[in-house]
């Protein structure tokens, strides 16, 4: 197999610089929260999604790099870019994840975390879980600066053992910097093969129940 060219892969734009990353990605979590925060019981997804637009405006995102993906129940289990079960509905106790891409003054932010409704006690571990698989994955790469294949392995072998289903169709992490990042690289982190490095790629994680018709998902960046 011939090596990727990383310098090429994680190539940025010429205003790239950290700073502008971290503070993208403290906007973005604050954008995050204040969503979940606003979604309640009862709320049609499709209007959870224009809900999701509202908020990011009005904290001044310039334009998003990738549409807000608001998942209720079932449609967790969706993988990203294709849409949902119009229609649907959350429930007294149900669960819901939140991603979102905003671009905050030319930077790419991206984060997206699962929130549940009642006390389902399978849904609360699989929306703790993704945190611990992503949590794990992370550990492992700062640790071993393993490749971002070896830690795709490495997490769905985290996501088995602990009972779920990884879900790499849609989420298998990306790169990510000033906008657009997709100039430079379009692909998934699970297909690099060398160790990513930090600020420029984001580490995503979605696992299913096994038998249960819902998931959770977990993302952020690598720094």
């Amino acid at each position: 197999m011939i090596p990727m060219q990383q310098a090429l892969i994680e190539k940025a734009g010429v205003s790239f610089n950290q700073e502008g990353m971290r503070s993208a990605r403290e906007k973005t979590w604050e954008a995050v929260r204040r969503i979940a925060a606003s979604i309640k019981s009862g709320m049609l997804e499709e209007d959870a999604y224009e809900l999701s637009r509202k908020i990011l405006e009005e904290m001044g995102s310039s334009k998003n790099w990738h549409r807000p993906w608001v998942r209720f129940g079932s449609n967790t289990l969706k993988p990203y870019g294709v849409l949902s079960q119009r229609g649907t509905r959350l429930g007294e106790t149900d669960i819901f994840f939140i991603d979102i891409g905003p671009v905050w003054n030319g930077f790419e932010g991206d984060a997206g975390a699962t929130f549940v409704t009642g006390d389902d006690p399978d849904m609360r571990r699989c929306l703790a879980d993704a945190r611990r698989i992503y949590d794990a994955v992370k550990d492992r790469w700062e640790m071993k600066r393993e490749s971002g294949q070896a830690l795709y392995v490495f997490a769905q072998e985290e996501t088995r053992r602990r009972g779920w289903e990884l879900n790499l169709a849609g989420a298998g992490g990306h790169r990510l910097s000033d906008f657009p990042h997709a100039l430079h690289y379009k692909g998934k982190l699970s297909g690099v093969d060398f160790a990513p490095s930090p600020y420029v790629w984001v580490l995503e994680i979605q696992i299913r129940h096994p038998e249960r018709p819902f998931g959770a998902f977990y993302e952020d960046l690598l720094f």
